[in-house]
């Protein structure tokens, strides 16, 4: 029995000395942030500075030098490859003797932009406002300069385009290795860097670069770091992405705009006729009525089901963030929702609203929609199986615009156009390097991450899959409630500081099974 009490207690002061080793290195990286938040923020604002929406070709070059001398700064061998759109960032940091690779994946682009609508601030001019931007209110106001030169509150938000998505990650990812280097403290992985100029234009030349540059950027897991954090707020990891495609449909009515009062009851009303048609898509729970829209799911695994069932809900905290009492997912909850694809109906067309309205009936009707896909999923499958089911209720459905002599022969037509995207991907949260980084997250911060099976939005994550066959995992950092891809996109400065240390865990990580 003594030997057995002898023996607990050997394990115990063991762990004590891993979670203290564990702690001191956190209390590291935490005093060299406090140390040198002013040079932290003042690199953060002169990446932020610079305006890359995709499409801004010079602009965009102009992000990637700036991001390739802040690699530089830190060791980081580094280049700009070439593409035949936007050039990616490739860096890598060589360590002697380690056996392990880790790359990290995030972009530098950012998406379009309209000045008028952000709030008595630019795109590209990054303030600092003392908290979140109330709805539809210019308060708080930004910080003058001189107010923030001291120490940056956790909760004041840096307002700028790309502030979270997808600039927050380089900038916290550099810092980490600056901390680490600070304290001392030997890397034992070798690193990789690639740093995209065109995800938020669908990525289309990222699979060429990934198969022109394969030998050089192999590793043993790649770390896709875009996207929110939970609703927590505390450190995340998820294991899979949806993939997405996007179509649209559009119904016919006559062939050029009637008057209402002559015409209605009578002429067909095409926005009617598309109200009808996409109200047989989906039943009063949320449920697709579409035949076959999860047909191809891959299942979760008894691991990841677990992870999904330890996540705390946070539902009733994001209704009444966002203003609605009721979800249109029945007894499903946000997490649980997202595990499956979804059908959305992002826009909506027909002639006029507002002081524009007229007493008309509309020659056409327009509804653009995105499919978001799971595990399993085709884009060009899903796409046919809400076609079919156009044409099971009734429509003609053609891919180009109709002539008269279509539109005199069938009484519903509807064209559908559209139909790229990319599938979805997952890692299995089993996996030795998967349990290996979440033991690196867990130890450095005394308590699991999130675990998601997959999350919520869309990022091209299936190219590595293909490419390399090599695990993918993502780390997101920033807020949820960043307003990412709309005016007034911010990021919190307490996620900025806690993805440092996120990044340094990771960086830290350990090759042993």
């Amino acid at each position: 029995m003594l030997r057995f009490f002898i023996l607990i207690v050997f394990i115990y002061l063991i762990f004590s000395t891993l979670s203290l080793g564990q702690n001191k290195l956190l209390t590291e990286i935490q005093n060299y942030r406090k140390s040198h938040e002013q040079q932290i923020i003042k690199e953060y604002f002169q990446l932020l500075s610079i305006p890359n929406v995709s499409s801004d070709t010079a602009n965009i070059r102009r992000n990637a030098e700036l991001i390739k001398q802040m690699m530089v700064k830190r060791g980081i061998e580094s280049q700009i490859i070439e593409t035949k759109g936007n050039p990616v960032v490739y860096g890598k940091l060589q360590v002697p003797g380690a056996t392990q690779i880790l790359m990290f994946y995030a972009h530098y682009d950012g998406q379009p932009i309209d000045p008028s609508k952000w709030t008595e601030t630019e795109p590209f001019k990054p303030v600092i406002r003392p908290g979140k931007l109330a709805a539809g209110s210019n308060s708080p106001k930004p910080i003058p300069k001189s107010s923030s030169e001291t120490h940056f509150k956790e909760d004041w938000r840096i307002y700028a385009r790309s502030a979270s998505d997808d600039k927050a990650p380089i900038m916290a990812m550099l810092a980490a290795i600056d901390a680490i280097k600070s304290a001392n403290v030997p890397l034992k992985n070798n690193l990789k860097f690639i740093f995209e100029g065109e995800e938020e234009a669908g990525s289309r030349n990222l699979r060429s670069f990934c198969e022109k540059n394969k030998e050089i950027l192999k590793s043993d897991i790649l770390f896709i770091c875009d996207g929110p954090i939970y609703y927590s707020n505390d450190p995340t990891l998820f294991f899979g992405v949806r993939g997405i495609t996007s179509i649209e449909i559009t119904v016919y009515g006559p062939n050029t705009n009637l008057h209402s009062g002559h015409f209605g009851n009578w002429a067909p009303n095409p926005a009617m006729r598309l109200a009808q048609l996409l109200s047989t898509m989906k039943d009063d729970k949320g449920k697709m009525t579409i035949k076959g829209f999860y047909d191809s799911i891959v299942p979760l695994s008894e691991r990841e089901l677990q992870a999904l069932n330890a996540i705390p809900p946070y539902d009733e905290h994001l209704k009444k963030l966002y203003g609605f009492s009721q979800p249109e997912s029945g007894d499903k909850n946000l997490i649980e929702a997202i595990q499956l694809p979804s059908l959305n109906v992002r826009g909506l067309h027909s002639g006029w609203i507002g002081r524009q309205a007229r007493t008309i009936i509309p020659s056409r009707a327009i509804a653009s929609i995105d499919i978001r896909l799971v595990k399993g999923n085709e884009p060009g499958e899903m796409v046919q199986k809400v076609i079919d089911h156009i044409k099971s209720q009734g429509f003609h459905v053609v891919d180009e615009e109709p002539d008269l002599e279509i539109l005199m022969k069938y009484p519903l037509v509807a064209k559908v156009t559209g139909g790229r995207g990319y599938k979805a991907a997952r890692t299995l949260m089993d996996l030795p390097i998967s349990k290996r980084v979440i033991e690196s997250l867990t130890k450095y911060y005394v308590q699991e991450p999130v675990l998601l099976p997959t999350l919520g939005g869309s990022v091209p994550i299936y190219i590595f899959n293909d490419v390399f066959n090599v695990p993918t995992i993502g780390v997101p950092i920033v807020n949820h409630d960043n307003n990412q891809h709309q005016p007034d996109e911010n990021l919190r400065i307490g996620h900025l500081w806690k993805g440092i240390e996120t990044f340094a865990a990771l960086i830290l990580m350990n090759n042993t099974e």
